[in-house]
């Protein structure tokens, strides 16, 4: 496909346009700058939440994103996809998790809470990965508010006792001390396919960077899925293209390889 045919990019945030000193390089700024002015979409796709996305999108001016790992999306402020979990099925794993004394996020579009107070693996997670504040323990034993992804901490073996408690929901490591918690069949590009869908785009007219296992989806889907060269080597087979490391102008050069810049 030609560049022309290109019509938007989408970009996951940790791994991808943040770098591993939650820097985003200079040449992606640029890149970003450029397609914008030629008039060409640019979202951000991330398992983040609304919250912790904020300052990413504020500082490169970009008001769109598929977030939660697809289960809520916004354009230009309008929320155009939205998919919490059930409230039954929130209770019954906040009971499971809880048999083992395992910490969990709870992740609103406005609130992030967690179960357990000052919990080591937490804090390793939020200040060196998403540069957060631990998250406040959470005041009652339930969330009163929408929960659409839970972060679990539990070792890498016990992951397999979730999924086989709960086939309906999906067990993704996003982090050696961590996994992802969402709807089974639930992906990126769920979002993905609602901003598409609701911007008349065509998948084939659509890129997207990755370098998470959170992002296999997403690349498959599009027209172009770029994996970035810093990709965990088992996306890689889900691109079309790898590019360079993120730190070595990999946003820029994968964007030049294809026309777009």
């Amino acid at each position: 496909m030609h560049a022309p045919d290109y019509k938007i990019v989408f970009f996951d945030i940790d791994g991808t346009l943040l770098n591993k000193q939650g820097r985003i390089p200079d040449s992606s700024r640029e890149a970003i700058r450029r397609l914008r002015e030629s008039g060409i979409e640019v979202v951000l796709a991330t398992g983040r939440a609304p919250t912790h996305l904020a300052p990413i999108a504020k500082d490169l001016g970009i008001d769109s994103f598929v977030c939660l790992t697809g289960s809520h999306a916004v354009y230009r402020g309008r929320v155009i996809h939205d998919r919490p979990l059930a409230p039954d099925l929130v209770r019954q794993f906040i009971e499971a998790a809880s048999e083992y004394d395992d910490a969990l996020v709870y992740l609103g579009t406005k609130e992030v809470f967690g179960s357990h107070a000052a919990h080591p693996h937490v804090r390793e997670t939020f200040a060196n990965w998403l540069r957060y504040e631990e998250p406040e323990p959470l005041p009652q034993r339930l969330p009163e508010f929408p929960v659409y992804q839970f972060l679990l901490y539990c070792p890498l073996e016990r992951e397999a006792v979730y999924a086989e408690r709960f086939p309906n929901l999906s067990v993704i490591r996003w982090h050696p001390l961590s996994s992802d918690i969402i709807p089974r069949g639930a992906s990126k590009a769920a979002g993905v396919e609602a901003m598409l869908q609701h911007l008349g785009i065509a998948p084939e007219e659509a890129v997207a960077f990755g370098d998470a296992l959170n992002d296999r989806e997403m690349l498959s889907y599009v027209g172009m899925g770029i994996a970035m060269g810093n990709a965990h080597e088992e996306l890689k087979p889900y691109a079309r293209l790898v590019t360079d490391h993120i730190d070595d102008d990999g946003v820029y050069r994968g964007l030049q390889r294809i026309g777009l810049l």
